[in-house]
């Protein structure tokens, strides 16, 4: 599936529209837009953009999901 620059910056502006409207998590965000555009959570993450996995990948150390030195694998 080939994706568009243009699409993946849509993605990444309403997760991160999401977050500071609704106060929550950017995991929170990726799930609910997935939901309401009848998506795959697994093809969001060809979507998302370095930011957006860093923050990820922060809120998995805060919430001790994942490990200090963890690497997500998308």
């Amino acid at each position: 599936m080939l994706i568009e620059p243009t699409f993946k910056n849509q993605f990444s502006k309403l997760v991160i529209d999401y977050v500071s409207k609704h106060n929550s998590t950017y995991m929170d965000a990726i799930l609910k837009i997935c939901e309401d555009y009848n998506m795959e959570p697994q093809g969001a993450s060809k979507l998302l953009t370095k930011p957006i996995i860093e923050k990820l990948v922060e809120e998995g150390r805060d919430l001790h999901l994942l490990p200090k030195k963890a690497k997500l694998p998308f």
